[in-house]
This record gives structure tokens, sequence and C-alpha cells, in this order.
């Protein structure tokens, strides 16, 4: 019996050309490139990663759900406050004293922005664009200083 199927094996491969074709360079090496090295098997993965058809679609939703704060307006007495403690700090700009500033910051993106909190030496009252400069490079405009101390 055995024979007889191992007859009808070697009768099919006579009977269907093309299918044992190969048989002679199956157990052959992969021939190596000569121009250019291989392609690592991490790089040619990255071949089938997912696809993303919608490009910055989550960054736009995060941007969405992002949220700012509206700018509070100072009324006249507080903005005179603070001009009495810019005049101050100014005739002891030598001395590059500690202040804390909380001011508000536009978003760059949307409507509002947030309050900040900074604190540092001051290094200089620029008059002519209406900013303190703090030691540290920080920049701060007169019109969006909300509160400040100074030691």
């Amino acid at each position: 019996m055995r024979r007889k199927v191992l007859n009808r094996y070697a009768e099919s491969k006579k009977k269907m050309p093309g299918i044992h074709d190969y048989d002679d360079i199956l157990s052959m090496k992969r021939p190596e490139p000569k121009y250019h090295p291989r392609m690592p098997l991490a790089d040619r993965a990255a071949q089938f990663a997912p696809f993303a058809a919608l490009t910055g679609y989550s960054e736009v939703i995060r941007e969405v759900g992002r949220t700012t704060e509206e700018k509070r307006f100072l009324d006249e007495r507080e903005k005179e406050r603070i001009n009495r403690k810019l005049i101050t700090l100014q005739s002891r700009i030598s001395l590059k004293p500690f202040i804390v500033v909380t001011y508000f910051a536009p978003d760059e993106k949307k409507d509002g922005g947030s309050y900040l909190t900074v604190n540092g030496n001051l290094n200089k009252i620029d008059t002519y664009e209406n900013k303190l400069i703090l030691t540290n490079g920080v920049k701060i405009d007169f019109d969006e200083i909300i509160e400040l101390r100074y030691s």
C-alpha cells in the first residue's frame, strides 16, 4: 500500500509541470546585494506601520480642549499703584532689586492667555518699549502687569 502512495506521488510530479521546478534552489542561501547593504528588519517593519489618515487631528482636538483665561483690566487706582512701584524701582535699578511679578501672557493661538508669576532680579526698565527686563532674560510688558512686589 505504501508503495502505491509513493508511486502516485511520483506520478503526480510528472503530470503537474511547474510545481517542483524550484526544488534545486530551495536549499540555497539567499544572494547578498553587491551595491547596497541589506535593510535592517526594524526598518522593513516600519513599511507596514499603521497609516494615520487624519494627520494632526489629535493635536487639533488637544488645542480645542485647552483652556485660556480672559485678561483682567486694572482700574486707574491699581495702574497708579503699579506706576509708583515702577518709579521706585527705577531709582533702585543699580542695586538690581529682587522682584516678584504677576502678569498676563497672551496666548499665541487662541483668545485669552494665562497669568504667570515670575521672580528674579531686575536688570533694566526699558521705558522706550515699556518693558521690565529681568537678569534671567524675561521681558514683561508694563501693560500686562497685574501685581508687582519688591524687596
